[in-house]
């Protein structure tokens, strides 16, 4: 039987900083760190994992592996699976490709860890849950050390490179969309990092420069990546209550009070990107409607301008309560499989928009659009879209970035979208090579 040991310490920390010390100091070979309004969540090793592709889903643990089929609500498949994790107050994290579920879609497209050592960290206190007690003397060595390396350099990326590609597929779908083909298309370009990255210090800098609303840092499943979402896909509570944000309409944040509010108003009131909003809206409302008891479902701060670090976003959110007495770790991930992936990411009708992507994109999204999660055995869930985010996986490190393209887009203007928004983490990189050699002292900040 499997039972949490936790110990509390209270002080004055630096609680991203401690994240990213944590993420960087080796002593785990898998971890999760997912940020939630103000407090982060580090989870290390695996006690036990869900993995699925677009067939299965698998629960290991403690050496057993059981195989379920995902049927028609894979991700409302993986929360079955979750319930039977031995003990029975798990958490779990980890990621969601944006494909999962799609038939056809190769490879392992859902990884979620029930962790060994889950920490809890915000600007007062530290929570280690463990089911090895002596990572407790570890841990508390590692807050208790001073971090007195001087501050990492970011190396810039320059984010302007493919827009005659890039500005021509828009054209193209703007084309398809006047057909009637499809609404609306996210439409993503990728840019490489030629460079090896320091992934935990990207993530520090990075933080420091962004306004999420939530972020992360994992390397789970052969994926490292390191971001600031500026949207959840899904928030349940164990109470029922459910909610997503939907942002859709940009632009640029340039520090400069009077340009910011020009650009503010300009955004506010212009005819595409107030349609673009309000259609995302509307397919957030109909799916939340599908799992949400009758009268329920409801839009709060209605196009609420949101600025998210280099961009400023037209906001909103949708809200109800899960039909009848469904509560539960399963009744959460059925709320996740109706918003799953997000309208702001992918288009509307989703299906013509998938097909869409897929003719036009020319590399697999991955994690991209996806989302990484996490959620508890008492039926909290928390996903953050993946946007914003460093990438590395296969011996390729990237960014990615889309706009929104419906039949009134400028090509030249949704290329200008894409490059403000990959400026949330271009300019904040960190490479690999000018890292200390003493691995606890390889991060910016103090730990307080």
């Amino acid at each position: 039987m499997h039972e949490y040991h936790e110990r509390r310490l209270v002080g004055e920390f630096d609680a991203a900083a401690l994240a990213a010390r944590l993420a960087g100091s080796g002593l785990f070979a898998e971890y999760v760190v997912y940020e939630r309004g103000g407090t982060w969540w580090f989870a290390g090793d695996a006690l036990a994992e869900v993995v699925a592709d677009h067939r299965s889903a698998r629960l290991r643990q403690g050496g057993r592996e059981r195989a379920v089929p995902l049927g028609q609500r894979p991700i409302e498949r993986v929360g079955e699976l979750l319930g039977e994790v031995e003990p029975s107050d798990w958490r779990a994290f980890g990621w969601t490709g944006f494909s999962f579920g799609r038939p056809g879609t190769e490879g392992v497209q859902l990884r979620l860890l029930v962790p060994r050592t889950e920490i809890r960290l915000n600007a007062t206190e530290i929570v280690v849950r463990t089911l090895d007690p002596r990572r407790h003397a570890e841990i508390e060595h590692m807050v208790a050390a001073p971090d007195n390396a001087p501050p990492r350099q970011a190396r810039p990326l320059d984010v302007d490179t493919d827009r005659d590609r890039f500005q021509a597929t828009v054209a193209e779908v703007v084309a398809a969309i006047r057909r009637g083909v499809v609404r609306k298309v996210i439409l993503s370009r990728v840019v490489d990092v030629p460079f090896d990255v320091d992934m935990p210090a990207t993530y520090l800098v990075g933080r420091r420069h962004n306004t999420p609303a939530r972020s992360f840092l994992l390397d789970l499943g052969g994926w490292q990546v390191a971001g600031f979402s500026p949207e959840t896909v899904a928030e349940v509570s164990p109470d029922g209550s459910v909610s997503t944000q939907a942002l859709a309409g940009t632009r640029a944040l340039h520090d400069d009070e009077i340009t910011d509010a020009s650009l503010r108003r300009e955004l506010e009131s212009d005819p595409k990107e107030v349609y673009e909003h309000a259609a995302s809206v509307k397919l957030a409302c109909d799916e939340l409607a599908s799992v949400c008891a009758a009268g329920s479902v409801a839009v709060t701060d209605f196009m609420t301008v949101r600025h998210r670090g280099s961009v400023q976003h037209l906001g909103s959110r949708v809200g109800g309560r899960l039909a009848g007495d469904r509560r539960g770790p399963v009744a959460a991930f059925g709320a996740l499989q109706a918003l799953f992936p997000a309208v702001t990411a992918s288009g509307i009708p989703k299906a013509a928009a998938f097909d869409q992507i897929d003719r036009l994109e020319d590399r697999p999204r991955g994690l991209y659009a996806g989302a990484v999660l996490m959620a508890g055995a008492d039926g909290d869930l928390d996903a953050a879209l993946v946007l914003r985010a460093l990438f590395r996986s296969g011996g390729r490190t990237w960014l990615r970035a889309g706009a929104g393209i419906v039949a009134d887009s400028r090509p030249a203007r949704e290329y200008e979208e894409t490059c403000e928004k990959l400026r949330s983490v271009a300019p904040h990189l960190v490479s690999a090579h000018d890292r200390d050699h003493d691995r606890d002292h390889d991060l910016v900040g103090t730990t307080g």
